[in-house]
């Protein structure tokens, strides 16, 4: 709702570059044995959404090292009270407590060497992302002001809807992978996960269904949800559920899910079993990205005395 969505517009009228950013799964705890497959179901996703590798580049972050040599360039750049200040440090440092890593600190800066080595101008994301964003232009104004003009100054795209969609299990927090199970819905969950995950969605008190996110979070999520995915106005869809039950819009939200997502999962399936041409998609991918970053971090070096 946040990305993927965007992405499917602007692919048709800009050059679009889109990394599976495995670096940045390695923050939090994975099991190493099945990341390569994780990588790939990943790839099969953007592919089963929409995206066409014939207008867009599509690579696994880890393959292109320049991701990784840009983001030591700006730790050295980056004083480390912007990095504390990050929103998601703070909440990640709070759960993960005692046992989070440097990279969950530093994560922020490899975001902006993801952005920064492809002359991005705009970043389609999640409103949870703004912040990261706003931090990556500041490093920038930093950079381009201290050893002279190489990076371009990035602007996010906000989508005009879903910007943040939050918690089935808590309604006041972001909807994150990061959290358990129950609390989001993955584009390929199945039908069962998808209705049993909605009838469980933590509501408010009352009976009526109305658009309210301070005294309504969950309602007002789940009509949200409903609304991006049935592509009417929330005034619309707060005028079919008029008199329903809050039971009736989990139910109706679920059904609407498992319709709308159905074509995805098909598609996925289809690309799962044809491995073969998903690791070319994402070879192309690298080389194409490769010559570019290669490209800018020659630049970069040079605007530094490195090279």
């Amino acid at each position: 709702m946040g990305a993927i969505k965007q992405w499917l517009d602007l692919q048709h009228e800009n050059d679009c570059i889109f990394c599976i950013v495995d670096l940045h799964a390695i923050t939090t705890s994975y099991d190493k044995e099945l990341f390569r497959k994780e990588i790939l179901d990943q790839a099969a996703s953007y592919l089963a959404a929409g995206l066409d590798p014939e207008k867009v580049i599509i690579f696994v972050q880890s393959r292109v090292k320049e991701h990784t040599e840009l983001c030591w360039i700006l730790n050295t750049i980056t004083p480390l009270g912007e990095l504390y200040r990050m929103t998601q440090y703070k909440e990640k440092s709070e759960k993960y407590k005692n046992s989070e890593s440097a990279g969950i600190l530093n994560y922020p800066l490899l975001m902006a060497a993801d952005i920064l080595l492809y002359d991005t101008e705009i970043v389609p994301v999640g409103e949870d992302q703004r912040q990261h964003i706003e931090l990556t232009r500041e490093i920038v104004r930093r950079f381009n002001s201290k050893y002279g003009e190489v990076f371009v100054s990035p602007k996010e795209k906000l989508p005009s809807k879903g910007a943040r969609i939050m918690s089935l299990s808590d309604p006041k927090k972001k909807m994150s992978k990061s959290d358990g199970k129950e609390s989001y819905i993955s584009l390929f969950d199945s039908p069962e996960e998808i209705k049993k995950k909605t009838k469980a969605a933590v509501t408010d008190t009352g009976k009526t269904i109305k658009y309210n996110p301070s005294r309504k979070p969950g309602i007002s999520n789940l009509l949200t949800i409903y609304s991006l995915l049935a592509n009417k106005r929330i005034e619309e869809v707060e005028k079919e559920m008029k008199g329903k039950s809050y039971k009736a819009l989990k139910e109706e939200t679920g059904d609407l899910i498992v319709k709308e997502l159905h074509p995805f999962r098909k598609k996925r399936r289809e690309l799962l079993s044809r491995e073969v041409y998903v690791e070319e998609v994402l070879k192309r991918g690298e080389e194409k990205a490769a010559t570019l970053a290669e490209s800018k971090m020659g630049e970069v070096k040079k605007k530094m005395g490195l090279w």
